[in-house]
């Protein structure tokens, strides 16, 4: 589990993140969503400590994150950013094998291999395996990325690994976006930790067991999307009034302007 207490981030003398308390648990996918410059991204920033809070604290097994060693942190979480963009060409794989850095002295060759095949395989990119990166279209550049920091945390997921996903499907098409989506899905329901930053309300009410949703750097409600993305708060939050619309087999809602 980890845990945030007390949170606080400032730039420039101003408050962008307050987080009085936050339990992120295994087995359950939790999706972050607001208005752009809500502070999803330095939320995710600060609970797989990439970022240090001003104030507060960030605990992982009772360990605060920030006592945790780089490379020892880097074997247990990985951050899937929305656009990973390499300065030179690479094959697919080569990219994939770039998330088994932090294993460097750990882990055989083979294993290493394994990792790789298995990553790309669940991330549907097997046949890209040869494909110059930069030649690829964006799902499945991202598709690719995906696979890499599976194989960074490659084995069975507990709650002691951690996967976040700052804006994976966007600027992606339907199908690509759902694909990524059901991986972290699959991924949380089978122990991990997950967190994504997610813009797609509908996506969110699909995919997301709880959703936390943000305006001006503070958690407004959490809990079931069900329960939190009514049209009270999606309305007040987004600053659009919203009919919503539940479709398929009642958990899949979607929101329309009024």
């Amino acid at each position: 589990m980890i845990v945030a207490r007390g949170v606080v981030v400032r730039r420039g003398g101003r408050v962008i993140l307050e987080v009085p308390a936050l339990e992120v648990t295994g087995g359950v996918l939790l999706g972050l969503v607001g208005p752009n410059g809500a502070g999803k991204s330095t939320l995710v920033r600060v609970l797989s400590g990439e970022l240090a809070p001003d104030s507060g604290t960030v605990t992982w097994e009772d360990t605060e994150i920030a006592r945790i060693a780089p490379a020892a942190l880097a074997r247990r979480r990985a951050v899937l950013p929305q656009a990973s963009v390499l300065g030179f060409p690479l094959r697919a794989e080569a990219v994939v094998r770039l998330g088994r850095i932090p294993h460097a002295g750990r882990a055989t060759r083979a294993e290493d291999a394994r990792a790789v095949a298995a990553a790309m395989r669940l991330a549907g990119v097997e046949t890209l395996a040869q494909r110059i990166v930069q030649g690829l279209s964006g799902g499945e550049a991202q598709r690719v990325q995906l696979a890499r920091v599976l194989a960074q945390l490659h084995g069975t997921p507990t709650e002691r690994t951690a996967l976040f996903l700052d804006e994976p499907t966007s600027s992606l098409d339907l199908a690509h976006a759902h694909a990524i989506l059901r991986v972290a899905a699959e991924r949380a329901r089978a122990g991990g930790i997950v967190v994504a930053v997610l813009h797609d309300l509908a996506a969110a009410s699909r995919w997301c067991d709880i959703v936390a949703v943000m305006e001006g750097g503070r958690i407004v409600a959490h809990g079931t999307p069900e329960a939190v993305l009514d049209e009270a708060t999606v309305g007040r939050v987004w600053a659009v009034p919203v009919r919503r619309v539940r479709v398929a087999d009642g958990r899949d809602m979607v929101f329309l302007p009024r």
